[in-house]
């Protein structure tokens, strides 16, 4: 599902899961990715939206979209090239 024709390198589904399994996935996922990377995840705990917000600005690590739709939220998000731990 991942690369060039998607617009981003890694997926994660975080459906179904709620505070803070999402943001904890993303974490370890975006600290075995290389910098400049992209990753998109899809969640459905409107939470979610504070978390990753939250979670980028505390370690460097870009927040580029929120796509919020009636269910699921798309949290495009590129890896940052020295993320501060947390």
């Amino acid at each position: 599902m991942a690369g060039s024709e998607t617009g981003f390198d890694h997926y994660l589904d975080a459906k179904g899961l709620n505070c803070p399994l999402p943001v904890l996935k993303t974490k370890l996922l975006l600290n075995r990715m290389q910098p400049g990377e992209i990753l998109f995840v899809e969640a459905t705990d409107p939470h979610s939206v504070v978390d990753f917000e939250a979670y980028c600005a505390r370690t460097g690590h870009t927040l580029l979209r929120i796509d919020e739709g009636e269910e699921i939220i798309g949290f495009t998000i590129s890896r940052a090239e020295n993320p501060r731990k947390i």
